[in-house]
């Protein structure tokens, strides 16, 4: 006899249980242990947040800092770059490597840059800078071009004016 399996999503991904038949499925819910969603939901986060630190956030901790919700940029002047080159690096420094529009507005505002997001993100889309990696879902993410631009050209004239 085959399998059967509930998807639960979550913040963090999805969780799949398995069970041979529905009784067994709904005893390993029951089994679950009261936490165990949400202690999952920190560990996970934990090593996502140690992983960032050992990539991007080590060789740029003084251009970004993490917050709960993404990325944000910490400029001695905000005007320094331009609102492409500030979207861009939200999308580089994302932990998921993509972000909403709404998320993106916040962590520019935090960042103190107000800009017209969506328009900004449709014109990097007319210069091949950034997609959508589901049609369906309002979420952006830089293509390969799009980060390449941001590791050859935007940070390291950012770090030249921080010399």
């Amino acid at each position: 006899m085959g399998r059967i399996q509930a998807e639960i999503n979550t913040p963090f991904g999805k969780v799949v249980i398995e069970g041979s038949t529905p009784k067994d499925l709904l005893e390993v819910v029951e089994n679950l242990p009261k936490n165990f969603f949400s202690n999952l939901e920190s560990l996970i986060s934990e090593k996502i947040t140690a992983c960032s630190k050992t990539g991007h956030e080590k060789s740029n901790n003084n251009l970004v800092k993490y917050a709960d919700e993404g990325p944000v940029l910490v400029l001695k002047n905000s005007n320094s770059i331009t609102h492409y080159e500030a979207i861009g690096l939200l999308l580089y420094f994302s932990r998921d490597k993509y972000c909403r529009p709404s998320q993106i507005r916040r962590l520019l505002e935090y960042s103190g840059i107000s800009a017209q997001v969506s328009s900004r993100l449709n014109e990097m889309l007319r210069k091949g800078l950034v997609f959508k990696p589901s049609p369906k879902e309002p979420e952006w993410a830089l293509t390969p071009k799009g980060e390449r631009w941001i590791e050859e050209e935007v940070l390291p004239r950012i770090r030249k004016m921080r010399e």
